[in-house]
């Protein structure tokens, strides 16, 4: 080959080494300003999804993926933009619209479980009662992913939920509610109580249909209508309206449900985890609170952190896990309430009580010693935080 062909050839391989070193650069570039759009708009993957990846293509680089957070994805083109970067974007925006626009949802069951993944053999991610609204993101065979109101995100399936377009939803907020406020119980095709519809928990919310005696004749999000008694519910209305939440009322709450089981990924009265037990607690009393323990501490106001008990406030929200480290954060993994007298109430194999009196018999050494902190959030104004008063969920 003649000197003159290999200084060709030469500079043809260079060019396209410094081409392929260019591209893995603004691949490089690429993936770390998705990890900048995750930290800054989806830093939970429990409360945003933003599964973004990047694809090689002949000419350009392709953004596949989805989301529900479009500023999320509008702010990661225009950062790519500003660096120069090309790319062909094939990002899905959720809600999916395979969803042909029925993009909410109620529950239909008095407890939906919801999986970590769409099969029921997957983990037990939380709850939602009978009458939550939900917002669904996608579909996939017989699973649904959905955001709770405390905008958890999880699967659930096709039998625990009723989809629905976003104006039947404004017309269900617009009609009378009843609440089931016993703890465990059922409605009935009949007043005399022979045949159930369904069990009911604690928190269940359904549509009046009509007054009758003793009974509320009620209607379930798939139109199934059956008997409530009176003396186990209330028109929604008229709780709301009277609800007073306080430091007596959550401590009459909590104490009405000892003795619930242990249940990981439980949110209601059939069974409930640590932090299931304090929203369920909440809610009750009016509040809509994160879901997890590990979200539940970033809310309120500090009380303390040193394990100065006399400070606390019936209400208040402890939370246990290990200390940060040089090389490790900070990890809640257990929360309770305090309830006074150096005692609180928490979901530990079943609710009960607890005590930080080393000379009680019911003294919690295990707890004591990986205490981390105390926050108040009755009556707290925090964007985590939903007060049923002034947050039209079941209504208008």
């Amino acid at each position: 080959m003649k000197k003159c062909d290999l200084k060709a050839v030469g500079l043809i391989l260079m060019t396209l080494l410094l081409a392929t070193c260019g591209k893995m650069d603004d691949k490089r570039k690429l993936l770390a300003e998705i990890q900048v759009v995750r930290s800054e708009y989806a830093p939970d993957k429990r409360t945003a999804l933003f599964d973004i990846s990047v694809v090689d293509a002949q000419n350009n680089f392709v953004l596949a993926g989805e989301s529900n957070r479009p500023d999320a994805v509008e702010a990661l083109k225009t950062k790519l933009k500003s660096d120069g970067i090309e790319f062909r974007d094939s990002i899905e925006i959720l809600p999916s619209k395979k969803l042909n626009g029925k993009t909410e949802a109620l529950i239909n069951i008095s407890v939906a479980n919801l999986r970590s993944e769409p099969k029921h053999s997957a983990e037990l991610s939380t709850q939602a009662t009978l009458g939550t609204p939900v917002k669904i993101l996608k579909k996939e065979g017989g699973w649904y992913l959905i955001q709770t109101p405390d905008k958890y995100l999880a699967w659930v399936d096709d039998g625990g939920i009723v989809p629905m377009e976003p104006k039947y939803m404004d017309n269900w907020k617009t009609t009378h509610k009843v609440i089931y406020t016993k703890t465990y119980g059922h409605s009935y095709a009949l007043p005399d109580h022979k045949q159930p519809v369904s069990d009911l928990v604690a928190g269940n919310i359904l549509e009046i249909v009509k007054y009758v005696d003793e009974h509320y004749i009620v209607r379930y999000p798939d139109g199934r209508q059956a008997y409530v008694s009176k003396e186990e519910s209330e028109p929604y209305r008229q709780w709301l309206e009277k609800l007073t939440p306080s430091i007596d009322s959550i401590v009459s709450t909590s104490m009405s449900l000892i003795g619930v089981p242990y249940l990981w990924g439980g949110t209601s009265t059939k069974g409930m985890d640590c932090s299931g037990f304090t929203k369920t607690v909440y809610f009750l009393n009016g509040m809509v609170i994160p879901r997890d323990a590990s979200q539940q501490v970033h809310t309120g106001k500090a009380i303390d952190s040193v394990g100065s008990f006399e400070t606390l406030q019936k209400g208040d929200l402890l939370f246990f896990g290990s200390k940060a480290t040089d090389s490790t954060p900070e990890k809640v993994v257990h929360v309770g309430i305090w309830i006074g007298n150096n005692e609180f109430i928490h979901a530990s194999d079943m609710v009960r009580i607890s005590s930080m009196d080393r000379d009680a018999e019911n003294y919690d050494d295990f707890n004591r010693d990986r205490y981390l902190r105390t926050k108040r959030i009755l009556k707290q104004q925090d964007e985590g935080l939903i007060s049923l008063l002034d947050t039209p969920l079941f209504k208008d």
